[in-house]
């Protein structure tokens, strides 16, 4: 047992829900899972299929980027996974999926209207679809500056990173985080669902309206609020 053997043990646990989840297909996807205390993230290494993965495969990384431990490159996305854990203190996981519906979203460049109450269930607002980056940005350090843009996108929209724990990337694909890998897994799972809810939404009624506010806070603070009083 090494000292990072626990967050390789999550960071592998929490990958292998990607495809039993649906949301990944072939390696299509990565989770991480945070040490603050150590400061390091277990990651799933890069183009590896998911049957070969093992909690010893992961790679260990520091919140710069750097790997510290593991014999196998990180995800071509670490860089963006470094760039949210150092600027986001109060997050423990993060996942990066091509899941179909959200990845459409997120290609046509829209948001995901807040339409019913399951989406409200989880968030107060549309979730949100940032612009693709600017050439400069792509050219540039491009996993890297996805971090920002993702960062950017929700200050610029006045969105608190802890209560909006998902969004697209346009032209790309969705992102999710929480406190924990397995929160930033459940996240993965519930914007691809809503995603599907909507696209299926405005085709049975394309002018359809959006969920109206009184059911967007019942149904939020039922779950979250100080007199929630959902689940056991």
């Amino acid at each position: 047992m090494t000292q990072y053997a626990h967050i390789q043990q999550r960071a592998y646990d929490a990958n292998m829900q990607l495809p039993k989840l649906g949301l990944v297909l072939f390696t299509f996807g990565n989770v991480s899972a945070a040490d603050r205390t150590l400061g390091v993230f277990a990651i799933k290494p890069s183009g590896v299929p998911y049957e070969d993965l093992s909690p010893e495969k992961m790679v260990i990384v520091d919140f710069d980027g750097k790997t510290v431990a593991g014999s196998l490159r990180p995800s071509s996305d670490t860089l963006t996974h470094a760039v949210l854990y150092k600027h986001w203190e109060n997050i423990g996981g993060i996942v990066h999926t091509h899941s179909t519906y959200a990845t459409a979203w997120a290609q046509a460049q829209r948001d995901i209207p807040i339409y019913g109450t399951t989406h409200a269930d989880h968030n107060t607002v549309d979730i949100p679809c940032a612009p693709p980056m600017s050439n400069e940005m792509i050219q540039g350090d491009y996993e890297y500056q996805t971090g920002f843009q993702i960062m950017d996108y929700l200050e610029k929209k006045g969105m608190n990173y802890e209560e909006v724990e998902m969004v697209l990337v346009g032209n790309h694909a969705p992102f999710t985080w929480g406190k924990t890998a397995e929160k930033a897994v459940y996240n993965s799972a519930v914007v691809e669902e809503i995603a599907r809810m909507a696209y299926l939404t405005e085709q049975i009624r394309p002018q359809v309206p959006r969920l109206q506010d009184s059911l967007i806070r019942k149904h939020f603070e039922r779950k979250h609020g100080p007199h929630s009083y959902y689940g056991q």
